[in-house]
């Protein structure tokens, strides 16, 4: 393994300049995670929005599974989407046979690189891995096939050796090498570096395939591509054996926002994607998972609500809207006063400094006592309950003529709750009020120059 003090963390320049393609691999590589089993229409029914997403190549299975699998990878081939469909296969000419009769035009054939792998499977023999890439890529490609060889367990193999093996691949006509972290050995230096020392005496297309044991495969998948790497294996909401691969929606998005690389994908469509994936394999997204859970752009902090109604640049680096989505704020225990303010200036609802106070508090112990976000509905019976409870103790003082409107504010509550149209979504007010920011900016850069001369 290279050294992390040896890597130096900036773009090569075959990085820069080169496309990157996110290989899905979703449909092979995630319907192995424990207890994932998809059917044919789901399958189908996942590549579909995959394609819409600008996803331009996709594992769709292992052929050698048997007729099933080989019938549903066909069914996916036969949709005519625009991409390209790639049958996983191990370094036998029987597993090309399988890719084949699933009409696949392309496959990605396994090979251990590394040490333990080559002594556990081929008897120690080195020769022997290096003589079947030569035989089963020929043969693959004698067949019109194109051809990615993966180096299993890439990240402990011998890199000369590894060396040798790309050599092999290429020398067979294999187009592509996969650098497999199969076991999640790696670290972002150490990627990089490894990557940069392959990139440098290899021009086939390198992909990194990255595993999540240490909730390292999507910085791990940054650091390749920086190093050279042409493709980058990912999975839906990281879907995959153990804890899973380097997810598709994180690194599109870290590679757009950090880099300005553009991958194809279309980012509105992440959050359908998601979805879909998690329903057919039967798993819930975390309503904190990057870039596609529910509470990625959702707020209850007051310090922070306070900070978005005034510029949305406080506390959001990730525009929502990047992604088709917008930002939601929630209260509950850590609101503050001005949340609880707005929206009752949204409800138009009156009340008094101290009347918002108490409704605060109450706020605060109605999210302790049930353990989420506190609704609409929920603050609205605070208020009411409180404003009366104030009428019963006849503290009307300088804010009589409110107190006198009680009737009135207790029919706008009751309106409120049974005709949404009548006011704005809770959840509206900080993309309105983000809106209006953005609107104040633009004016701000396109306002003509009161002095000076015009050019």
């Amino acid at each position: 393994m290279i050294a992390a003090a040896s890597a130096k963390q900036s773009w090569s320049e075959t990085a820069w300049g080169s496309p990157i393609v996110l290989n899905d691999t979703t449909l092979r590589d995630g319907e192995q995670a424990p207890g994932v089993a998809f059917t044919t229409d789901e399958k189908v029914a996942i590549a579909q929005p995959l394609a819409r997403a600008g996803v331009t190549e996709i594992e769709a299975g292992t052929p050698a599974m048997g007729s099933e699998e080989i019938a549903a990878i066909r069914a996916i081939v036969d949709a005519g989407l625009p991409l390209t469909t790639i049958g996983w296969c191990l370094m036998r000419e029987a597993d090309v046979d399988a890719a084949i009769e699933a009409k696949v035009p392309m496959v990605n054939v396994s090979i251990p690189a590394s040490g333990v792998q080559i002594a556990a499977k081929l008897g120690d023999n080195c020769e022997l891995a290096l003589e079947q890439v030569r035989r089963v890529v020929s043969y693959a490609r004698e067949r019109r096939l194109e051809v990615a060889v993966a180096g299993e367990d890439s990240s402990r193999a011998d890199v000369d050796f590894l060396i040798k093996l790309i050599a092999t691949a290429k020398a067979a006509g294999a187009r592509r090498f996969r650098i497999a972290d199969t076991l999640s050995v790696l670290d972002p230096d150490s990627t990089y570096a490894l990557m940069a020392r392959l990139r440098a005496i290899t021009g086939l297309e390198l992909e990194f395939h990255g595993h999540d044991d240490l909730g390292l495969a999507a910085a791990n998948t940054l650091a390749a591509i920086k190093g050279g790497a042409s493709h980058a294996s990912v999975t839906v909401i990281g879907l995959g054996e153990r804890a899973g691969n380097a997810p598709m929606e994180e690194v599109a998005v870290a590679l757009k926002q950090l880099y300005g690389r553009d991958t194809g994908i279309v980012l509105p469509e992440l959050e359908n994607v998601a979805a879909l994936v998690a329903a057919a394999a039967a798993r819930t997204v975390p309503l904190n998972k990057a870039i596609v859970g529910e509470h990625v752009f959702t707020h209850e902090s007051g310090i922070h609500v306070d900070g978005l109604m005034k510029d949305q640049r406080t506390y959001q680096s990730l525009d929502p809207n990047l992604l088709g989505r917008s930002n939601r704020i929630v209260i509950g225990k850590h609101s503050g006063l001005s949340s609880i303010t707005t929206l009752l200036d949204e409800l138009q609802l009156a009340a008094s400094a101290e009347d918002a106070r108490q409704i605060l508090s109450r706020v605060g112990k109605h999210a302790i006592e049930h353990k989420r976000p506190v609704a609409c509905e929920t603050v609205v019976a605070i208020w009411r309950d409180v404003c009366e409870r104030s009428l019963t103790n006849g503290a009307l003082g300088s804010h009589g003529r409110h107190y006198r409107r009680s009737r009135r504010n207790r029919r706008r509550a009751a309106q409120a709750l049974a005709d949404p149209r009548r006011h704005r979504p809770w959840e509206a007010i900080c993309s309105a009020a983000c809106a209006k920011q953005r609107r104040k900016e633009m004016t701000s850069r396109c306002r003509v120059p009161t002095t000076g001369r015009s050019t």
